[in-house]
């Protein structure tokens, strides 16, 4: 069974783009959906059995129609291979009222022929070309969701969040209790593991926010936990499999140094009492970002000459990047 597991897409970023005079679109929006469509294409052309999507499809909360129709482009490729395709729903997903839809829920609504969406924690089992998979979904919940009034009186910060990580650490444990042994079983959480190194995401938060432990996910009943909300690809266990798969496209210069793509997970149920899970990482075409460093001298008497020429040495980084010169200057310019 072949899955592919990435995250954090945030389509409606358009920082540091210009409108395409061609499409009329934002080339960054043009960015991400090109990594959107070499994780799609990969899927079909691999024949992969399932792909799981761990959360924040958009930006906001409320995204624009273009944006939505460009998405539900690549669900409906994928639906029309006969790839299944799991939704996860992240904080950015989440309206900004009780009772209001989320961004991807449309998408349960009108049935989409192998699409399943989470917005809420529990099993599902999808069944795949490769055999039946089951998935214990742990959508971004609202704090008023797990915790009542009652429940956080007389609480400072600090201690709301440690209950609610008790609460989130509980709903794990017993969904890792319901699961069936005999088929394979993943974990897709959107969560904030503690000790995750952090990427663009800091920029990005809503609001303050409670972290898990390490081993309140790391449970053995899980094959492997997909991880999503951190923007930093990276691997916190071994056995089992505890990853983020990062952002799919760069969002802004904290991303500048990390390699986007998506994990491919391989399990192997053919043995008998013994299952095998490997995972590879894969990358994608992303827009790169530069940042360029140029000192300025105190005898520098033409400092625009020193910055053209500084461009022009790096002109083959410069090409079809996101560019920010950084400035390092004297505290006192020698004129003569």
């Amino acid at each position: 069974m072949k899955i592919i597991h990435f995250a954090d897409l945030h389509l409606g970023v358009e920082t540091y783009g210009h409108i395409n005079p061609e499409t009329g679109l934002s080339s960054r929006l043009e960015d991400y959906l090109k990594a959107l469509d070499q994780v799609v294409e990969y899927a079909v052309d691999n024949k992969v059995d399932l792909v799981l999507f761990c959360g924040d499809a958009y930006k906001t909360r409320e995204p624009g129609q273009t944006q939505q129709r460009e998405f539900a482009k690549r669900i409906k490729r994928l639906s029309a291979a006969g790839i299944p395709l799991f939704l996860l729903i992240g904080n950015h997903d989440l309206p900004n009222a009780l009772g209001r839809a989320t961004t991807i829920e449309i998408f349960d609504t009108l049935s989409i022929p192998g699409v399943t969406v989470a917005n809420r924690p529990g099993i599902h089992q999808i069944k795949t070309r490769g055999g039946t998979i089951q998935i214990a979904a742990l959508p971004w919940v609202r704090r008023s969701t797990l915790l009542t009034r009652e429940d956080t009186r007389n609480l400072d910060f600090n201690q709301i969040n440690e209950r609610l990580q008790q609460t989130l650490t509980g709903i794990i444990a017993q969904l890792a209790s319901k699961l069936d042994p005999s088929l394979p079983s993943i974990l897709a959480a959107h969560v904030w593991v503690l000790n995750a190194s952090l990427g663009s995401e800091k920029s990005m938060s809503i609001g303050q926010e409670h972290m898990l432990l390490l081993s309140s996910v790391a449970l053995p009943a899980f094959d492997y936990i997909a991880l999503g909300h951190i923007h930093k690809r990276q691997v916190l266990n071994q056995n089992p499999p505890v990853i983020y798969s990062g952002s799919l496209e760069r969002l802004d210069f904290g991303d500048e140094h990390d390699e986007k793509g998506f994990y491919l997970i391989e399990v192997d149920d053919s043995a008998i009492g013994q299952r095998k899970v490997s995972f590879d990482f894969h990358p994608v075409e992303a827009r790169r970002f530069f940042s360029l460093t140029v000192d300025i001298g105190p005898l520098d008497l033409d400092p625009t000459s020193t910055i053209l020429k500084a461009i022009e040495l790096n002109q083959n980084k410069i090409n079809n990047a996101v560019v920010r010169i950084d400035l390092n200057l004297p505290d006192v310019l020698s004129i003569s």
